[in-house]
């Protein structure tokens, strides 16, 4: 018989009947651009949760995308993530498929939502990764080489909590003086571009003078990678992990003695305020073409409805335009060619409904189990790009 606690938690994240998969065509034939040309476009205008309403959208540019979200939303209780892959799909889709279930394990062992929660889901998911890639690497050498940034957010008792490894990010639009919107940035960018990060890393590798390379222009970790905290990578973490020199592209000539990459998360919590309007969690594919501030004026200027398309719309104007090309043409570019323009992009904006905080009274936590009997294997994810090949989530 599952308790009475159990029983609470299984409420306050079961999934509504809007949150089953979907497939990707039937994505298109909803809310897609395909009247405007560009096929590799996506996204939901507005859906519910929690704490207000949300909107969503992705831009594929490589031949397999490798961005991978979700939203899980129940009656006291919203999640959010962001996955952004590089080197495959593998760890992106992993994430996706196990970080919610491992933040509702640890939430059901310790009865309540917390930075240490979050940080230990975040560890559990690492491991069962690395534990893939041990039982893989054999037959598939190359997924040692795969990874993903990992950006979380989860909304409770009215505290925001958000997790990030990598260089995707959080931003949250606040009205300021004067009723103008103000962006704050609540995430920290784990890439080598930063002179933080690279300042870190040689204090933890004071004996390793290439451990940040300069290579075409781009600072780079060991020459090869620029994000400095991921999940998975696991050839820069571990040496039994490392490749041959078959695969010159990740091959290191000297086995590392510490990792290299770390999967310690970043951590931020916040009360949320009134003048806290709506938060922007998005892949580093839109950061590169749009400031902080941009985007959070972009959404507050602009109907809710459709949002996420636009931002994602208003960073490929701007990739195009740094090709000197319109928009109309980039669109009549394929994916794989497509990641010469522009990045998988990503964007998730969650409005927050300040008079629907105040209802979230019970704990977030369940057993896996019943989870599972609840709304069936299914329904994990709610949002979830992929490639025509894929599973869609929606």
């Amino acid at each position: 018989m599952l308790s009475w606690l159990t029983r609470i938690a299984m409420a306050c994240w079961r999934p509504g009947r809007q949150y089953a998969r979907m497939s990707k065509d039937d994505i298109l034939n909803d809310d897609d651009d395909s009247t405007t040309g560009d096929s590799l476009l996506w996204s939901r205008d507005l859906e519910k949760h929690s704490f207000g309403e949300f909107s969503f959208a992705v831009v594929q540019a490589n031949e397999v995308i490798e961005d991978h979200s979700q939203v899980e939303s129940g009656r006291d209780a919203t999640f959010i993530g962001v996955y952004d892959g590089h080197g495959g799909p593998d760890a992106s889709r992993f994430i996706s498929d196990h970080l919610f279930l491992n933040l509702m394990r640890h939430a059901r062992e310790r009865g309540t939502i917390s930075e240490e929660i979050l940080r230990s889901a975040i560890s559990s998911t690492e491991d069962g990764f690395l534990t893939l890639v041990r039982r893989s690497c054999g037959i598939k050498p190359l997924i040692a080489a795969v990874g993903s940034c990992c950006l979380v957010g989860v909304i409770w008792r009215g505290t925001l909590f958000v997790a990030n490894l990598g260089d995707s990010r959080a931003v949250i639009g606040s009205l300021g003086r004067s009723n103008k919107i103000v962006a704050e940035q609540l995430t920290r960018d784990h890439n080598a571009s930063m002179e933080e990060v690279r300042q870190e890393l040689k204090s933890l590798h004071p004996d390793d003078s290439h451990i940040v390379v300069m290579k075409h222009g781009v600072w780079r970790i060991k020459g090869i990678i620029q994000v400095s905290r991921s999940i998975g990578d696991a050839y820069l973490k571990r040496p039994e992990f490392s490749l041959d020199p078959s695969f010159p592209r990740f091959h290191l000539p000297e086995p590392i003695r510490r990792p290299v990459l770390t999967s310690e998360p970043s951590i931020y919590s916040r009360v949320l305020r009134p003048n806290d309007k709506f938060v922007i969690f998005a892949s580093d594919g839109l950061w590169e073409h749009l400031t902080n501030q941009e985007a959070v004026e972009i959404v507050y200027n602009n109907p809710r409805a459709g949002i996420a398309r636009r931002l994602v719309r208003a960073a490929l104007n701007m990739a195009a335009r740094k090709r000197v090309m319109r928009y109309d043409d980039l669109k009549k570019v394929d994916r794989g060619v497509r990641r010469f323009f522009h990045d998988d992009i990503t964007v998730v904006v969650i409005f927050i409904d300040h008079e629907l905080l105040g209802n979230s009274t019970s704990v977030p936590e369940m057993s896996v189990r019943g989870f599972i009997d609840t709304v069936g294997p299914s329904n994990f994810n709610f949002l979830q790009g992929v490639d025509a090949n894929a599973r869609s989530i929606i």
